[in-house]
């Protein structure tokens, strides 16, 4: 028993304690928050913009015949955005992530803004049909009562509908950004020093396994942990909000 100890302790110093590789594990772990972070971002902007469009076309144009020149306009870009979506859901991240450093960033070899890039567009795509979804949820009276009231499309979709909308999706928003965390992980095909790729190359210098892979695997874990953590609490705030119309009048507030 004693015997099992001893290499349970040397096992342990050799992955984390030699040459400061415990620090190799921060590194990586700033790395793969870096990436998340930013390509989170990316992914809501462009998500937001794509369902804006979507759920326009659907709400004005669907089954109707372009009349103006917006309408062609809103049209166009309604196809480029199906385009866009079914490409991106359509194949693998990891191939997403190659193309963008191989091919697109090839003169540069920038695996950070190649890797930032790749998820956030990949994020994208997913955010916009979540977001959509949830527009599309709001009963159409709403916008009836908001344009009679004097507010334009604009007003009514910030003002009114897509508060409701993000409480609504708030959810499936979470869940997509445990899933983005959890796709850095392939951010080692392009030579990115994430936690992932730390935990393996520790694993081919020490030849063992146990400690660096479960170690990746308990701080992936303790992420997604806090990350579930914040957003039920800010999903419970947000339902007691009076932004989110959920109380029958703003004055329940007061």
């Amino acid at each position: 028993m004693d015997k099992f100890f001893q290499e349970i302790a040397a096992s342990f110093q050799r992955t984390f304690i030699n040459d400061d590789r415990w620090m190799q594990f921060l590194r990586g772990l700033g790395v793969t928050i870096e990436i998340t972070v930013v390509a989170a971002v990316i992914g809501i902007i462009l998500g937001f913009l794509i369902a804006m469009v979507r759920s326009t076309y659907d709400k004005n144009l669907v089954g109707k015949k372009c009349r103006k020149p917006s309408d062609y306009l809103l049209k166009f870009l309604n196809v480029l955005c199906n385009i866009y979506i079914t490409v991106i859901r359509g194949t693998p991240v990891v191939i997403q992530l190659m193309i963008m450093y191989y091919i697109i960033f090839s003169s540069s070899r920038n695996g950070i803004i190649a890797a930032v890039l790749a998820f956030g567009i990949n994020s994208g795509a997913y955010v916009a049909e979540i977001v959509r979804s949830g527009i599309m949820s709001i009963d159409k009276g709403q916008f009836e009562a908001s344009r009679s009231l004097g507010f334009n499309y604009s007003s009514t979709m910030l003002h009114v509908i897509l508060p409701q909308a993000f409480k609504n999706v708030l959810p499936a928003l979470g869940n997509e950004f445990i899933v983005l965390v959890k796709e850095t992980s392939v951010a080692g095909y392009v030579a990115l020093q994430d936690l992932t790729y730390v935990g393996n190359l520790i694993r081919s210098r020490t030849y063992e396994a146990f400690f660096p892979l479960i170690s990746v695997a308990a701080i992936y874990l303790v992420i997604v942990l806090i990350l579930t953590y914040f957003l039920k609490k800010l999903e419970r705030r947000l339902r007691s909000s009076c932004l989110l119309y959920t109380s029958p009048s703003p004055r329940d507030c007061s």
